[in-house]
């Protein structure tokens, strides 16, 4: 595999999505695989329980609250495992594995560089959401900044976010059923796209956070078991796995150390600042610090996550190490049956090899249904952010000025969520087959450049103002677009220039640096008197901030 092969698979696995790894997978020889009944069955028993959630959740979705936000009422723990199965994705399971068991260490250290934003979300911003957000990211922004203007480039920053995830969402979604169902990519487009309409519009944020919910159970327990029946082959005992992975892989003992990937120091930078700062710009991950009671629980929220983040990873690097000998030496899971030859379904179907191998075709087709299961969970959660910002900032806040009932926020809610699955049926359909990992490195780009410094600094720094976050959000936001297109993932992959003119794949390290000193110096730069009382009303929210005192409570039911 190539040094500019490697981080294809791994942004998407960072994003949630597993549409350009599948499809790389294709484009490696995947094969459209023989039905297969279990998963079918797996996966239809998924969807009828949380249609069944769908159709409770409808029932308690009376207000605006309860639908964005599921009235505030759900716990620390509950949410710390929604969010956890908001960011564990198809392609976590897959893509990481397939790092780890062609690449060894250098696997270990991408899932720690996505592990790390939860812990900087922890201390630097989980409390601070709960307490000035109600509803999206976008109400913390405009707390003391000229809401229409900030709620405008907030929603815009946010949408363009959702739409880049979801088209590769749908995409993967479609090569994934093609891949291990063997049904047909279209009705497999159309299916994911029908289901988060229903999941969204009826349910809102309460069936949402339950289908996130049992998602993130089923792939906790369901990579547990496989790490557990793995490891076993080796008496429990990672040196021997380590072993016999050396023994096995054609690097030897190099797998054990840091490789090609890392030997790059700027991009290697760049890329764990995008990968960490990113997440904290993600409007469907922050959106879910606004369901829960109070501080308190936004804390634990974040704490549960990361702890369920971080074991799942540590299985998956259990599971690409172990494959290394279990798998890469079955002539079964090789194309032609030549060890060592292609791997049918491509590199990323190693996890699923694995399950096979050690757990029959019952556990291959759990793996394979919760597989696909985690793309609704991930869409779902993407659908509302991009919903919630239409009606509630740009409808409700710009265009109604706030004179909108709640009945009619949620009514355009509604519509905005089957206009944006429409849309994401359209654009699945249109990018079959296409590599789209720069849509990948683009959202997180933008996430890190243009969302996070806005919302950091808003939060945190008395002297920000409206002229500052607009040019140095709007600074970050060209700037990751303009890089990511100069760059190989887009310039060489995509146009098909023979040299990139910006070598590195991820933007983070200057677009985003690019937006915190613009944004800065237009603040020190403006003297208005707008200026000088949104730096006076820093104190206000410096209260609220570090209190809660007039946060919104939590809704009864």
């Amino acid at each position: 595999m190539s040094r500019r092969a490697i981080p294809t698979i791994i942004a998407t696995s960072a994003a949630l999505a597993s549409g350009p790894a599948l499809a790389e997978a294709i484009a490696a020889g995947g094969e459209k695989q023989p039905v297969n009944f279990t998963a079918i069955s797996i996966f239809l028993l998924f969807v009828l329980a949380t249609l069944g959630i769908t159709y409770w959740a409808a029932k308690r979705s009376k207000s605006a609250s309860d639908f964005y936000t599921a009235g505030g009422g759900i716990t620390g723990f509950q949410n710390g495992l929604a969010v956890a199965g908001d960011y564990m994705s198809a392609a976590t399971l897959l893509g990481i594995t397939s790092l780890v068991y062609a690449r060894g260490f250098d696997g270990f250290m991408y899932a720690i560089a996505f592990f790390m934003g939860w812990p900087v979300l922890l201390f630097l911003m989980a409390d601070k959401l709960r307490n000035l957000g109600r509803f999206t990211f976008a109400d913390i922004v405009s707390y003391r900044l000229d809401p229409t203007p900030m709620r405008i480039m907030a929603a815009v920053g946010g949408l363009t976010v959702v739409f880049f995830y979801l088209i590769v969402q749908m995409v993967g979604a479609g090569e994934l059923i093609q891949l291990l169902f063997g049904l047909d990519y279209n009705y497999a487009v159309v299916l994911v796209g029908v289901l988060m309409i229903i999941y969204v519009a009826f349910g809102g944020m309460i069936a949402t956070t339950w289908v996130q919910i049992i998602k993130a159970s089923l792939l906790l327990a369901g990579g547990t078991l496989l790490a557990i029946l793995a490891w076993s082959r080796f008496g429990f005992s990672f040196e021997s796995m380590s072993a016999a992975a050396v023994a096995a892989h054609k690097g030897g003992k190099a797998i054990m150390g840091p490789g090609a990937l890392f030997k790059d120091t700027i991009g290697a930078i760049s890329f764990g600042l995008g990968a960490t700062f990113g997440l904290l710009g993600l409007p469907h991950i922050l959106m879910r610090f606004f369901t829960v009671p109070d501080a308190r629980e936004a804390r634990k929220s974040a704490v549960y996550a990361a702890g369920f983040i971080g074991y799942f990873f540590i299985l998956i690097c259990v599971l690409g190490l172990s494959a290394i000998s279990i798998v890469g030496t079955n002539p079964d899971y090789f194309v032609g049956g030549k060890v060592g030859g292609a791997l049918i379904g491509g590199g990323n179907m190693v996890a699923l090899h694995l399950a096979k191998a050690t757990g029959g075709d019952l556990l291959l087709g759990f793996l394979s249904a919760v597989a696909f299961a985690t793309i609704l969970a991930v869409v779902a959660g993407l659908a509302l952010a991009g919903a919630s910002g239409i009606s509630h900032d740009i409808y409700a806040n710009v265009l109604r000025k706030g004179q909108s009932t709640e009945q009619e926020e949620i009514r355009v809610t509604k519509i905005a969520t089957v206009a944006i699955g429409i849309v994401a049926i359209g654009l699945g359909m249109l990018f079959k087959g296409q590599n789209l990992a720069f849509l990948v490195s683009l959202a997180f780009g933008i996430a890190a450049s243009s969302n996070f410094p806005v919302l950091l600094l808003s939060m945190n720094w008395k002297g920000l103002t409206t002229r500052g976050a607009l040019i140095g959000g709007l600074a970050g936001l060209a700037s990751a677009v303009t890089l990511v297109i100069l760059s190989p993932a887009v310039w060489t992959k995509v146009l098909g220039h023979p040299a990139a003119i910006f070598p590195y794949d991820n933007p983070a390290l200057f677009s985003m640096t690019t937006a915190f000193i613009i944004a800065m110096i237009a603040s020190k730069l403006d003297s208005s008197a707008r200026a000088r009382q949104e730096a006076a009303d820093f104190e206000d929210q410096f209260v609220r901030a570090q209190t809660g005192l007039g946060a919104a409570a939590a809704s009864k039911h």
